[in-house]
């Protein structure tokens, strides 16, 4: 009697499958699951290998000396990053500055006037329109009072710029209504005795002048050369409920750019070379022109030369290959935007500006497996080999799915890469690995929502979203209302939400719930299923989908509450039958890559009783 092990190393998660093998019959006894250990295909995967072991031997009892052998998947490792488009910095001069958005600005309307310090507001008895800078030195109700006194004198003040939260408090102490932008940080910033704009929209709208290059040249009367400088600016505004733009004779903006750069695609054949500012769409066209890859290059001394040249550099040094050796043989390019800080602003603005997401797989030599086999043979004394391709493992695992049959093909979404294999009737296996997939997903989440925690992007992508809307109801993503009995922790109060395992998760952000899951769903349509179509094309017959029946979804991210049906939704347009694993008829889409590396050498050894 013999007793296997089945390993399969992803990019997120390390998966056994146990099983004993005794003359001619296979039985699968245990399993096991743990966070993956460094970069996968490296040999930092050796502790998480060990942890997972030890997670399926414990649940019988066992230890390292009772395995007879451990089977590992030929693992390729995948890497994301984001290659901006065009603007890599907007710096905005002392002279010129934008305005931002406060949660609570108080008032409503366009003011345009000279700002002046609150201090020597009093004194004022000129007849321009002036707009007050007040700094945190100063009351509320002082400051409502002496702006109520110098309208009666007839003063013209059209609007107020304030450092502290205190917009509406000033603002319901007035006579009249002024627009007033508050939580102004950097208030010594603001330029003194130069004309500006401030604008504040009615709740639920946003500013209509200040975001649109025409109002502010309207408002400053600039000409054709002086509204192109100002495009930063009206962008950073753009969605915003109130803003500010103060203009001196020698305002200026400058964009501070670092070119995105070529990519240069190597095929065994062609090669095709495009502008990273042509867009994904463009790109991943000119992916599979030149199929089959064998390298893909970037531009010195641009974003995505930098990119690649960082991929190239982390896996050999984890591998331990030479740089010049390390290919790159497939890349996921999607668009999305990414917010950047303008430096010069005055209360920490960002502005969004267009980058391409790219995910790339490094093609590495069988070297650093068979490294990986032999420090983890040495470290727990079992024989170690390294079994096969994860595609093609991944079908002998889906097959095991009560209900399915030859012939089929599979998708299996992980965390790095977007593998598929289809099998005939007489055994005929073809399959493909594609870069990109949940880890990804996860990039572009954080990335676009300017998030700090990538946990927090994880949630996101992985949880529905809610909003308590009271301290006893949140409102569910899909319109649907939850009550409590018990008031729900004040810090929840009026914030999105993630709903994770019973918890809920508060999100740091200014984002609307419609926006984030607006987002979330985006970044999943456009890394899962674009590759999931791609992968099946790679796979089908004559490269055509429609001449695929049934599809079997494998993996960790066939899980999600929500893939799965963006999945089959697009594969119903090429009436394809689509849905999730159910491995070994218990585990659902997980295990199937370990499950089919046991089958893998029970069906070349193990039946003739070895």
């Amino acid at each position: 009697m013999a007793l296997i092990a089945g390993v399969d190393i992803g990019n997120s998660t390390t998966e056994v499958a146990l099983a004993r093998i005794s003359g001619p019959k296979l039985e699968f006894c245990a399993s096991g699951i743990v966070r993956t250990t460094g970069i996968k295909g490296t040999k930092e995967n050796v502790v998480g290998v060990k942890n997972a072991l030890l997670d399926a031997l414990e649940k019988m009892s066992l230890r390292f000396n009772d395995l007879s052998l451990v089977l590992l998947n030929a693992a390729t490792p995948v890497i994301a990053d984001v290659a901006m488009e065009t603007i890599t910095e907007t710096i905005i001069t002392e002279s010129t500055i934008i305005g931002h958005n406060p949660s609570t600005p108080g008032g409503v309307g366009l003011g345009i006037g000279k700002t002046i310090p609150f201090r020597n507001l009093p004194d004022y008895y000129g007849n321009e329109p002036v707009i007050p800078i007040v700094s945190a030195e100063f009351d509320f109700a002082d400051v409502a009072a002496v702006i109520n006194r110098k309208i009666k004198e007839g003063i013209k003040i059209v609007g107020a710029i304030v450092q502290k939260d205190d917009g509406v408090l000033i603002n319901n102490r007035l006579e009249g209504s002024i627009p007033v932008v508050d939580e102004v940080k950097y208030i010594e910033k603001v330029p003194v005795g130069m004309l500006a704009a401030v604008e504040v929209a009615e709740p639920g709208k946003t500013i209509e002048v200040l975001s649109n290059p025409y109002g502010i040249a309207t408002v400053f009367g600039l000409n054709p050369e002086e509204t192109k400088m100002v495009i930063p600016v009206a962008r950073a505004l753009i969605g915003n409920r109130s803003g500010v733009v103060i203009r001196t004779p020698h305002g200026d903006v400058k964009a501070r750019r670092i070119p995105a750069g070529k990519l240069s695609i190597l095929g065994e054949r062609h090669k095709a070379e495009i502008d990273v500012q042509m867009g994904a769409e463009e790109i991943m066209s000119s992916v599979e022109k030149v199929q089959p890859v064998i390298d893909v290059r970037g531009e010195p001394g641009t974003n995505v030369g930098g990119m690649m040249e960082r991929v190239r550099s982390t896996m050999s040094k984890l591998t331990g290959q030479p740089l010049e050796n390390v290919a790159i043989q497939d890349i996921l390019a999607v668009d999305t935007f990414v917010p950047k800080e303008v430096v010069g602003g005055v209360a920490g603005e960002f502005s969004l500006e267009n980058a391409v997401g790219i995910a790339a797989m490094v093609k590495t030599s069988r070297i650093p497996m068979e490294q990986i086999a032999a420090v983890l043979e040495r470290e727990i004394g079992v024989r170690v080999e390294i079994e096969g391709v994860e595609a093609n493992m991944a079908i002998l695992g889906a097959l095991t799915t009560p209900g399915t049959d030859k012939p089929l093909a599979i998708v299996d979404i992980g965390g790095g890469s977007t593998d598929a294999a289809i099998i005939s009737k007489e055994d005929v296996i073809h399959s493909t690995h594609l870069a990109g997939a949940g880890d990804m997903v996860t990039m572009l989440i954080q990335s676009e929502l300017g998030l700090d925690s990538r946990e927090l992007a994880e949630d996101i992508k992985c949880y529905p979203l809610g909003k308590a809307e009271s301290m006893f109801h949140i409102r569910l993503e899909d319109g649907t209302v939850k009550f409590f009995s018990t008031p729900l922790d004040p810090k929840l109060f009026a914030r999105v939400v993630v709903l994770k395992e019973g918890n809920m998760v508060p999100i740091p952000t200014e984002h609307s719930m419609e926006r984030i899951r607006l987002v979330r769903r985006e970044a999943k349509r456009k890394v899962f299923v674009t590759n999931v179509l791609r992968a099946l094309r790679r796979i089908a017959p004559g490269g055509n989908i429609r001449l695929i029946d049934f599809v079997v979804m494998v993996g960790g991210s066939a899980l999600d509450f929500e893939i799965p049906e963006m999945i089959t939704d697009a594969l119903a347009e090429y009436r394809v039958v689509a849905g999730r694993a159910n491995v070994r008829g218990s585990l659902g889409p997980r295990n199937a890559v370990a499950t089919g590396l046991v089958l893998s050498y029970y069906n070349r050894i193990g039946r003739r009783g070895n």
